[in-house]
């Protein structure tokens, strides 16, 4: 089993549209591609952390299943609506993966 992070920092201000906007995804776009709400947790920055950051976990069965579940989001128009209309509230190239193995 691995978790996959995707982690992003939100502009000052901005942190609870950044949330909001990433529940909504998990809702209308995440469950298409099988990321059901018990696989999947969003978490900030509190303690020794920063507080602009948003990350969204997702628990998977490993990199195949990670794979297929981006290349179907690929195809998925709003999920590319969704990307953009995002942006205004993050920092631009804050964004970044990190895959984690559960032992």
């Amino acid at each position: 089993m691995m978790v996959a992070r995707w982690h992003i920092d939100a502009r000052f201000g901005h942190k609870q549209a950044v949330i909001d906007s990433l529940k909504n995804w998990f809702d209308q776009i995440g469950s298409q591609i099988g990321w059901s709400p018990d696989k999947v947790r969003i978490i900030t920055g509190s303690v020794g952390a920063k507080e602009s950051a948003v990350i969204s976990e997702v628990t998977i069965s490993g990199l195949t299943e990670l794979d297929d579940s981006w290349q179907k989001l690929g195809g998925i128009e709003a999920h590319k609506t969704w990307s953009k209309d995002l942006e205004p509230y993050v920092v631009s190239g804050s964004q970044h993966w990190e895959i984690m193995r559960v032992v």
